[in-house]
């Protein structure tokens, strides 16, 4: 693991408001035992209770109060547990004045007919504990030994943790150790990421072992070690653990350092991934030999359903070995890939391997230097596979016209796309034409288009937007940074008077913008013919050469 690395991901620390201490709790006990049993404006209405019978209905009161703010505090997005304290002290004073009306005498006494106590919250069994809501914090001893508490309480249920968003020192560490170790063989899902930031680095380790030992044996579906910068050291501190999970379902590995000798030691100690449906290795540093120990995973895992390896530095040999790799994994329904250096021949080697994937419904290949030949192959082989695909990516491939015509029958073949994004690219009016024609057999289905940075001018912007402003569930048309003149813009608007949210930004559309191709028209034509009539009839010429394209699905 990389001090280094470590250090630069820290980010600001804070004290969560929720839950209270242990003392805080007491105290409270205290100050509710003596407004049930002092003067005050209440009692005096309603009566007082001796200190015995208010020190039993106090304990009862926080109790309950405790549970309720804390069922509303799990279910608060990232909330800094201000929200649960006000519950908290709303619940308390609620019961303090239905035991004062009530009176004095046994906790169950009837009022006008009716029995009266205070019921506990209890509801269905609690099976996720999660301490990750709110601020990213430090956890030592004392807090661990508190916050924890409700995994020793015998009996209880939980059979997910996650301690993610919680740094824990070794002290804490060895807090979490027996209690960890006492409910393992109930445990299915655990979430330890992002769990030892800003530590030193020989801590860390320390913390990652002795979690390890803790968890060794445990029988789990689900395990996340993300945002740890564990590198080779991280992961081999975690060996107790991986070698003894031989029925995952689901792991994830993501912005771990995980280098080329971190990946090998994943595939040395894991011994079974032959249950595993979920693999997640984004952003890490794993480049070609590590991309080759992961496809090693890979085949050994039949059963996967979900891979992504996006922004791991992966060239064209570990490409071919990955997508040789997914070429086995039949039940692959998301794919993600972005963000490495796959070149042309990996292409080709995915292209084969897509054709066995009938269940894919997720397909982001953005960024991988496909360019034509590339985008060619895989565009062909998903037009024959994945008929109930949903969302293709391919954007930023230096795709241009040329693969127009490949990428159009696939998109017209595809009834179930929802998404669509071939962003920065080269495709031009001719290629966003023929795109726009292939999104016209679409159904109603379609709900985002990504044509941003295609050097598109009016003619294949106004084609677009007409086709998609139909689709009924359609949500945003991105095209900006083209090359769309002010009659374009004004045009689109015109298309989305009547849903205006449906266009995206146009603040970084260059209506006088020339690609390379138009210096040379210019360099031939200098005669002195106006520009906008120019770009007019270029846009006229265009729409003329293409107004008889036919996409036809079945070619």
């Amino acid at each position: 693991m990389d001090t280094t690395t470590t250090n630069s991901q820290r980010r600001p620390f804070s004290i969560k408001l929720w839950p209270p201490s242990h003392n805080t709790r007491l105290m409270l006990v205290e100050r509710i035992t003596g407004n049930l049993s002092s003067q005050s404006i209440f009692t005096q209405k309603y009566g007082s209770l001796c200190k015995e019978e208010a020190a039993e209905n106090a304990k009862d009161i926080e109790e309950s109060s405790f549970a309720s703010a804390n069922q509303h505090y799990e279910k608060e997005p990232d909330g800094d547990g201000s929200s649960a304290v006000q519950l908290y002290a709303k619940e308390c004073s609620k019961l303090i004045l239905e035991v004062l009306k009530r009176g004095p005498g046994p906790r169950t006494n009837k009022v006008d007919g009716e029995v009266v106590k205070i019921e506990k919250v209890t509801g269905p069994c609690e099976t996720l504990f999660d301490i990750s809501k709110g601020q990213r914090a430090f956890i030592e001893a004392e807090e661990a030994q508190e916050l924890l508490r409700p995994l020793k309480e015998p009996g209880n249920s939980y059979t997910k943790i996650c301690f993610s968003n919680r740094s824990f020192g070794l002290d804490a560490a060895h807090i979490a150790e027996p209690i960890l170790e006492s409910i393992k063989d109930q445990l299915q899902e655990v979430d330890l990421s992002d769990f030892i930031a800003g530590r030193p680095e020989a801590e860390a380790l320390d913390v990652m072992s002795v979690f390890s030992a803790a968890l060794e044996g445990s029988v789990l579906k689900s395990l996340n070690l993300s945002n740890n910068a564990l590198g080779e050291k991280g992961v081999r501190a975690f060996g107790r653990l991986l070698k003894s999970q031989s029925s995952l379902e689901e792991l994830y590995l993501m912005n771990d350092g995980i280098s080329e000798e971190a990946a090998i030691a994943v595939r040395e100690l894991i011994p079974s991934t032959e249950k595993l449906r979920i693999l997640q290795f984004h952003n890490n540093m794993t480049g070609d030999e590590g991309a080759v120990a992961i496809s090693e995973i890979v085949k050994h895992s039949p059963l996967l359903e979900d891979f992504r390896c996006s922004s791991t530095r992966v060239d064209s040999e570990g490409g071919i070995a990955l997508s040789e790799a997914l070429g086995t994994c039949i039940h692959l329904k998301k794919i993600d890939l972005r963000d490495n250096m796959f070149g042309v021949e990996a292409a080709i080697v995915l292209s084969k391997a897509l054709t066995n994937h009938a269940n894919l419904t997720e397909v982001y290949l953005s960024y991988l230097n496909l360019a034509d030949p590339g985008a060619i192959a895989i565009a062909t082989a998903l037009k024959e596979s994945a008929p109930s695909l949903e969302v293709l990516d391919m954007a930023g491939n230096d795709i241009t016209a040329e693969a127009a015509p490949s990428l159009a029958a696939c998109i017209a073949a595809k009834k179930f796309l929802t998404k669509l994004n071939l962003a920065e690219n080269e495709l031009k009016d001719e290629g966003a034409i023929q795109i726009g024609k292939a999104l016209e057999l679409q159904n109603s289905q379609l709900k985002e288009v990504d044509m941003s940075n295609n050097l598109i001018r009016r003619a294949g912007a106004r084609l677009l937007a007409q086709t998609v402003v139909q689709k009924p569930e359609f949500k945003l048309l991105n095209i900006n940074g083209n090359f769309i003149s002010e009659e374009g813009i004004d045009e689109l608007k015109g298309i989305f008077k009547s849903s205006p949210d449906l266009l995206g930004s146009l603040d970084e559309n260059d209506p006088d913008g020339v690609d390379d191709d138009d210096y040379d028209e210019i360099d031939e034509n200098k005669s002195g013919k106006d520009e906008g009539n120019e770009d007019e009839g270029n846009e006229d010429e265009l729409e003329s050469k293409l107004k008889n394209l036919d996409v036809n699905s079945k070619e």
